[in-house]
């Protein structure tokens, strides 16, 4: 029994935020049925609907499915009740005819603009449900703009006050995610560049990282209105999303450049340097992420740069004797690509990097003049790291 409550524990806090999104759909939906019916509302039905809907996973989302709801169920309701009046209709053509009128210019303004959906589907019921029941058609409008009204409140009511969760906080979890998955593909393709990759096993490596972006970026967004509606003192979340999506890029361009192998000559003499560039990376944004997960710490970039700089100094010996020249387009690509894409990391690759900047930030957060107002962390590159880049540039032009 003590092992399947231990797991049953392991797995309630693995699934802390759904546990809690769970509970704060429950209590909305009873609470709106329970104001719903105190206030004599026609169809309390509405209300729970509507707190169901409402009631998302982090206060942002929230907030941004109650304005929209709310914005759909208004216009919605205004103009199925306008038509219902304004125009005489009577028997089951004309009904007909008022639906058409009713569903096709709402159906194509939530087309335009999908966060008017609600818009077309309050229209409907404000000229259906008078037929049904005889009533007006403008109690009945006014009567649906009360339940969506409660429910709306009630659904916003719980998120604020139930087990709130804000988007910030998840954003870090995301992007830790999206970190581990970038070094664990990471760590493949580097290896690749001395082994070869067939196209399966490159998509293999990918997979998941998109999808991780996407909900990242989604995440950001939600974090962002938090912050604007002042629910939220987090750093801006731009930089972090920003060096995120790089890192993503940097992983595409490699993969690239790891479908086929190195000659073998090149092989022997790159096969360390690189495995501890691939080391030193996914040390890196292991440790980055789990900082993003607690909040504190941060990671040291030198041994990335190290590794980079050890990268450098066997190419320029593979250059000085020679073993560099003639090499065809695609192998030079492939031959260069681990230190010009992996610089992001060291700030290499520019003259300015947001890089470590921004990732620290997500860890710890920054005030606002420090990155805020700026938009981006920029970090000035060492004379070190840019006799690094002019040596490798020296390579290319060989």
């Amino acid at each position: 029994m003590t092992p399947f409550l231990k797991r049953l524990s392991a797995l309630a806090r693995s699934r802390k935020a759904q546990l809690a999104l769970a509970l704060r759909v429950t209590v909305a939906a009873v609470g709106a049925f329970v104001i719903a019916s105190a206030l004599h509302l026609m169809l309390p039905l509405w209300a729970v609907l509507t707190s169901l809907i409402v009631t998302q996973m982090s206060v942002g989302r929230s907030l941004k499915a109650t304005r929209d709801y709310m914005l759909g169920t208004v216009g919605g309701a205004i103009y199925g009740g306008a038509i219902a009046v304004l125009i005489p209709h009577s028997g089951e053509i004309g009904l007909l005819a008022l639906l058409v009128l009713a569903v096709a210019p709402l159906a194509f303004i939530a087309a335009v603009n999908p966060s008017l959906n609600a818009a077309t589907v309050t229209a409907v019921i404000v000229l259906l449900v008078p037929e049904m029941s005889h009533a007006n058609p403008l109690d009945s409008a006014i009567d649906r703009v009360m339940e969506v009204t409660v429910g709306a409140v009630t659904g916003l009511l719980v998120s604020f006050l139930v087990l709130p969760s804000r988007a910030h906080s998840q954003i870090r979890i995301s992007a830790a995610r999206g970190l581990e998955l970038i070094a664990a593909a990471l760590s493949e393709l580097l290896a690749g560049l001395t082994r070869g990759l067939d196209n399966d096993a490159l998509h293999r490596i990918q997979d998941g990282i998109g999808a991780a972006l996407v909900n990242l970026n989604a995440m950001g967004a939600e974090a962002e209105r938090e912050r604007a509606a002042h629910l939220s003192s987090g750093a801006e979340t731009g930089p972090l999303l920003r060096t995120i999506l790089r890192l993503r890029h940097d992983a595409v361009m490699i993969g690239r450049a790891s479908v086929v192998a190195l000659p073998s000559d090149l092989q022997t003499r790159l096969a360390a340097p690189l495995a501890k560039v691939s080391d030193a990376i996914a040390v890196y944004l292991r440790s980055t992420a789990a900082a993003l997960r607690t909040g504190v710490g941060t990671s040291a970039i030198e041994p990335v740069e190290i590794a980079l700089q050890l990268y450098a100094a066997e190419v320029t010996a593979l250059r000085s004797e020679g073993l560099t020249r003639g090499l065809p387009g695609d192998v030079a690509e492939r031959f260069f690509a681990p230190f010009f894409r992996a610089g992001i990391f060291a700030g290499a690759n520019a003259a300015e990097s947001e890089g470590p900047r921004a990732l620290r930030c997500g860890v710890v957060g920054c005030a606002d003049g420090d990155i805020s107002r700026q938009g981006l962390g920029r970090t000035k590159r060492s004379s070190s790291q840019a006799a690094t880049c002019r040596s490798m540039a020296g390579t290319t032009s060989r």
